[in-house]
């Protein structure tokens, strides 16, 4: 469909839109939820400072008491956000390890005494029960719980306010639900969710207080603003990996590489600074679990893999099956992703419906899963122990290398020692050493089979899952078959080709290297292997990048995320910001009459509007700045009227202060619908003057879109205003003032976007229709329109739909 430029401005506020292309109306946050959905609009954020008279008038009244209570709250901030999250990140391993421990440890005595159907049905009715536990709270409570978090946390830093992201119902069904739902046997794991759970810790925290929770600490209220918000969200980000892998300074630059789409040295620092409290943290609570007060816990360690027991060296005969396995990596990688994607997009069919219909899925995944972990393993035949095993043989009770489960004494099964346990311990035996004969080919490629598709199935339910674990568990298996290949002819055992190709399929499939490398070396202790990772890295990535993106980008364009993406295309050179710019445009003056406002306010969706100051001394108004709708609603709240329309700086500081302006919790503000005004207010007027950012982002007309997209991007614009560029100020003072603020629909078959400043439209036809509309002032004192089009330009929302936009429907 197509929109014309001249249509009426009724049909231009409303979301184009044929209504049989909807197929659900409820706003769905789930990992897999929202294409084709028609859900709540998302608002971006303002990581842009706001300086109007009240912004300056509230720094300059600061002392150095002030300033001193700024700085060290923000690193006080920052220490408890590593404080909360390493012991979230405890409790979390602490009771995944007992859950899941007591449930093969009950299963395992079972088939000791050969009650082969009752421990089938321990095994298989406590999965049910948690995975059906974990899908419940997260299915009714909170939805946005569901999935990884990941995509959630990396759109909110490029600058997407998504709703309910981070409530404090997010954090508490998170945590559980991650706890629940690992336990059960499902191949999902927990890191993804640590680091959703870290961002959440980080947002509640630099929330700037809460009247709800009675938390109005005045020495907060320094925080009640999107930039300062952004930097905790990063350092809880951070945090999360850092307790999940025990990988501090992987954590930083996985923020760093992967999360963050702004950074600056002083929130490396205090990213530094968190994640090093997590790891001081993490070392003080295993050594509690040194004393054997952890249960089945063990004496700690988290999931740290050491490997550094064996002496590595290796020669250049080594490399090519290493080069080998980082193209095997790239290839499964991108397999791996397209599939998920195309999973998830079925599954947003189920999650159209009624949220039993999620439920049941999650507990149809979790029978399934059951069978398949328990049947497997007979498939397997019993092997001899080995008389140099390193460990009791057989195994009896949770873990080991070496599991019994059916076979007669003196024999292990070597699949059920991989695939009936945890997936932390089957890293482990995975990547053990001086066990090149422990398994079997079949055994191996049954597990890896098993791994790829389970995961991929796994990871849309309607529970918190992660994606790194399992990744990690199944390269690691196609790693430790390659090294049972190659054999003798490399230096290599196999538990490093198990390291190695774990990294493989990780770079090909999340398609990160440098964050990626330091947290495997960090997760393996074994710095002689660095070389390796980084070829392996490098090969997979490059081969995976050749077929689809990483896979949270993927999750993103599902769940309908505009993000803006570091680079600009190359068409975009082509093309200058007026080729995209249209109309009409609404705008201010700054001594405004309260029914216009009230008038634009409720007829239009934008968030920032350009301010123009008719001055006596120049023929043609001139750009005078930018005003926010939130502060117009807190002016209309006030009722901050004057009877004629004179300017009053003086009354405006009296009745206000910049507590009054500053931005409350993610999603919350008022709304237009909720301002009374009688019909004698209406009639009054307001003075933006002292509200009015007076010194906005501005761009000539010929600056290339490819410009204007860096721009947005690094310097984390919300609004930028297009003005002419002039040849004749006495002719032609002011152009236009325009706002990057839109409403989005996405459809099955494309994207549809109305704004002040941006107007394309997804047709039928596989083309997009751009149109511009420059207001101009002329030395006649009217408004001319200007009017262009540009067709075909079919990749533009695609590539940079993020921070141009302001609200979003999917």
């Amino acid at each position: 469909m197509s929109a014309q430029p001249n249509a009426d401005e009724e049909s231009q506020a409303q979301p184009l839109l044929d209504p049989s292309l909807h197929r659900s109306l409820s706003n769905v946050t789930s990992q897999v939820a929202i294409v084709g959905s028609n859900v709540c609009p998302i608002e971006s954020l303002d990581y842009e400072i706001y300086e109007n008279d009240f912004f300056k008038q509230d720094w300059r009244s600061r002392g150095k008491v002030q300033i001193f209570q700024y700085i060290f709250v923000k690193w006080l901030l920052c220490f408890l956000i590593g404080l909360i999250v390493s012991l979230i990140g405890f409790c979390n391993n602490l009771a995944v390890e007992n859950l899941a421990g007591v449930k093969f440890v009950i299963t395992s005595n079972m088939m000791l005494v050969k009650r082969y159907g009752m421990a089938f049905l321990v095994f298989f009715s406590s999965n049910f029960v948690l995975t059906l536990f974990a899908s419940i709270i997260t299915a009714f409570i909170a939805p946005a719980a569901a999935g990884s978090g990941i995509p959630e946390v990396k759109a909110y830093l490029n600058g997407v306010d998504a709703p309910g992201i981070f409530t404090l119902k997010t954090l508490l069904v998170k945590i559980v639900g991650s706890i629940t739902a690992v336990s059960s046997s499902l191949l999902i794991g927990k890191a993804g969710p640590m680091v959703h759970t870290g961002a959440c810790v980080a947002a509640l925290l630099g929330q700037g207080g809460s009247r709800k929770y009675g938390l109005t600490w005045r020495w907060l209220r320094y925080f009640k603003n999107d930039r300062d918000r952004r930097d905790f969200v990063t350092c809880g980000s951070a945090a999360g990996i850092a307790a999940s892998f025990r990988a501090p300074v992987g954590g930083v630059l996985f923020s760093l590489e992967e999360m963050a789409s702004w950074w600056r040295s002083a929130l490396l620092w205090r990213c530094f600074f968190t994640t090093a409290v997590v790891a001081i943290m993490l070392r003080a609570l295993i050594d509690v679990c040194l004393s054997g007060k952890c249960g089945l816990f063990g004496t700690g360690g988290l999931i740290m893999f050491d490997v550094t027991s064996q002496n590595t060296t290796y020669h250049i005969k080594d490399v090519p099956p290493v080069l080998v396995l980082g193209v095997i990596g790239g290839l499964l990688g991108s397999l791996y992703n397209f599939l998920l994607e195309k999973v998830l997009r079925i599954y947003s069919y189920i999650y159209g419906k009624k949220p039993i219909y999620k439920i049941i899925l999650a507990c149809s995944i979790s029978v399934f899963t059951s069978c398949l972990l328990f049947g497997l393993p007979w498939l397997a035949s019993c092997q001899p122990c080995p008389i140099d095993a390193s460990e009791a043989c057989p195994t009896i009770g949770r873990s080991g290398n070496y599991k019994k489960f059916q076979c007669p004494p003196g024999h292990y099964n070597d699949l059920a020692s991989l695939i009936f346990n945890t997936n932390d311990d089957a890293i482990k035996n995975l990547f053990s050493k001086d066990t090149d004969s422990e398994f079997q080919y079949s055994s191996i490629l049954i597990f890896f089979a098993t791994c790829f598709f389970l995961s991929i199935f796994s990871y849309g339910i309607v529970a918190p899952a992660g994606l790194f674990v399992p990744v990690i568990v199944t390269g690691a298996s196609y790693g430790r078959f390659v090294g049972m290949l190659v054999g003798s002819h490399s230096n290599l055992n196999h538990g490093l080709f198990a390291v190695l190709g774990a990294a493989s399929l990780l770079g090909g499939s999340m398609r990160m290297t440098v964050s990626l490398c330091v947290i495997i070396l960090e997760l393996t202790n074994n710095l002689l292997l660095l070389p390796l990772i980084m070829v392996v890295l490098l090969v997979s990535k490059t081969v995976a990048d050749a077929f689809n993106g990483n896979v949270y980008d993927i999750i993103m364009k599902l769940k309908g995320f505009p993000y803006l993406e570091a680079h600009a295309e190359p068409y975009m050179r082509q093309l200058t910001v007026e080729d995209v710019v249209t109309g009409p445009l609404q705008l201010f003056n700054v001594i405004e009459k309260v029914e216009n406002i009230v008038h634009v306010l409720r007829t239009t969706g934008h968030h920032g509007f350009p301010v123009i100051d008719e001055r006596s001394h120049s023929e043609s108004p001139v750009l005078f700045g930018l005003v926010l709708r939130a502060h117009l609603i807190v002016l209309l709240r006030k009722k901050a009227f004057l009877t004629t329309a004179v300017r009053a700086d003086s009354d405006a500081f009296r009745h206000f202060s910049a507590m009054d302006f500053t931005k409350r919790g993610s999603g919350n503000g008022d709304k237009i619908e909720d301002i009374e005004l009688t019909e004698e207010e209406m009639e009054m007027f307001i003075d933006l003057h002292p509200f009015c950012n007076s010194s906005p982002y501005t761009v000539v007309e010929t600056m290339s879109l490819a410009k204007a997209l860096i721009l947005f991007r690094e310097v984390g614009l919300r609004h930028l205003l297009v003005i002419p560029k002039i040849s004749n100020v006495r002719n032609f003072n002011l152009s236009v003032g325009l706002s990057f603020s839109s409403y989005a629909q996405r459809l099955d078959n494309g994207r549809h976007l109305y704004c002040m400043a941006l107007h394309c439209t997804y047709t039928l036809h596989n083309t997009y229709t751009m149109s511009l509309l420059i207001c101009a002032h002329t030395q006649f004192g009217e408004f001319s329109l200007l009017e262009s089009h540009i067709s075909a330009l079919f990749g533009f929302l695609l590539q940079c739909p993020c921070t141009l936009t302001k609200h979003l429907v999917i």
